[in-house]
């Protein structure tokens, strides 16, 4: 169970996150994909953050993942520099797909076409 302190470091590295692959995420995997920070999960010592992105409006998604990990000590840094006030030291941070969304759009597909089929 994440502490308090877990869940509010996690949820300013969220935000703050999310404004980093805003600014810089044109630069680093092009204008088409859009991707969001679902959730960042921090490790009970704080020194570890486990950031899962959604990636919508492209098929390789973790081509783009794996473009933001190239990237990851110039994101580092951009997030270290809007979150230096609030935390003594930055964790080090992992990126990760989130498919959860893509995840229940298959089920509820699959869920329809049963439905469908029952209907017959």
């Amino acid at each position: 169970m994440e502490s308090k302190r877990q869940k509010q470091v996690g949820e300013l590295i969220r935000r703050n996150m999310g404004i980093v692959l805003q600014q810089e995420g044109g630069y680093i995997y092009g204008t088409d994909p859009l991707v969001t920070v679902t959730t960042v999960k921090m490790s009970p010592d704080m020194s570890q953050a486990k950031i899962y992105l959604s990636v919508y409006n492209i098929d390789d998604k973790q081509n783009v993942i794996l473009e933001i990990d190239q990237q990851l000590t110039r994101l580092r840094q951009s997030l270290a520099h809007r979150v230096k006030r609030h935390v003594r030291r930055i964790p080090e941070i992992s990126f990760y797909l989130d498919d959860t969304l893509d995840e229940m759009y298959r089920l509820n597909a699959l869920f329809n076409r049963i439905g469908s089929e029952e209907e017959e």
